[in-house]
């Protein structure tokens, strides 16, 4: 579905963020990454979809290799690619609604998204994304007006309502409290298997990763340090991501209570 082949990338500054990186990702896979700060995690997201270019390799999703594609091509293709950012990426000023719906804007003419008149058909997936995420009786709301956690979600709701294929999730908790960190990662987990979407997801937190992923990609300095389920992730295997550490605490089983989402 989502294939690297020996993908690098090198700043001006010469810093290599990454060193010919081989992944592949089937359909419905929810990945985790996981490294350490300047691991590379966050510019393969972005290599990804070209919001940074690769400095060499190839990324195909399905047959389309999209480090070839046009200016064009790549705006269509980045339909298909659904992004959630750690910072929300919301405009502020808008309500709920609106910011959902601007996942429909690679879809809809200039003047229809600029006057902001979607088709009915998008406003009422939207009002769905919303009431799946419970979240529905805020849509006229500001999105200022929102907690981090509610913020997160409207985010997910954007990303989804592209009907992508693939999901680049960028710390996605890095910004939340404990609790509401479990029910963001165990949304976008459910909302995975619901539409059976590929997700890659760079995360910080080992015990988050483990509790939730099927698969777990451990990057250092670049390269594929590990690459395998969470139950893999031994102290051993910690300690060549990130180096000596006591990593019993980190690794040990975490109860999960399912708490609602609010």
């Amino acid at each position: 579905m989502l294939r690297l082949e020996k993908l690098a990338k090198t700043y001006k500054t010469g810093d290599q963020a990454l060193q010919a990186v081989d992944i592949e990702i089937p359909e419905s896979q929810v990945l985790a990454l996981i490294g350490p700060s300047g691991a590379g995690k966050s510019t393969l997201i972005r290599c990804i979809n070209r919001l940074v270019e690769p400095t060499s390799g190839k990324v195909y999703l399905g047959d389309t290799e999209l480090t070839r594609l046009s200016s064009g091509g790549l705006r269509r293709e980045r339909r298909r690619m659904g992004m959630i950012f750690q910072e929300y990426a919301l405009v502020e000023r808008l309500t709920v609604m609106e910011n959902v719906l601007s996942g429909r804007l690679g879809y809809v003419g200039f003047w229809r998204s600029f006057m902001r008149k979607f088709p009915q058909s998008d406003v009422d997936e939207a009002f769905r994304l919303l009431d799946r995420v419970d979240l529905a009786h805020m849509a006229d709301k500001r999105a200022d007006e929102l907690s981090g956690g509610q913020r997160q979600r409207i985010g997910i709701c954007r990303a989804l309502i592209q009907n992508p294929a693939l999901l680049l999730v960028d710390e996605p908790t890095a910004s939340l409290d404990p609790k509401t960190s479990r029910q963001i990662m165990r949304l976008i987990c459910e909302l995975c298997r619901e539409r059976r979407l590929a997700a890659i997801i760079n995360i910080h937190d080992v015990a988050l990763a483990q509790m939730f992923v099927q698969r777990v990609i451990g990057l250092r300095l670049g390269s594929v340090e590990f690459d395998g389920p969470p139950s893999g992730l031994t102290p051993e295997v910690l300690t060549s991501i990130y180096g000596e550490e006591d990593w019993e605490a980190t690794i040990e089983t975490v109860d999960d209570d399912d708490v609602a989402t609010q």
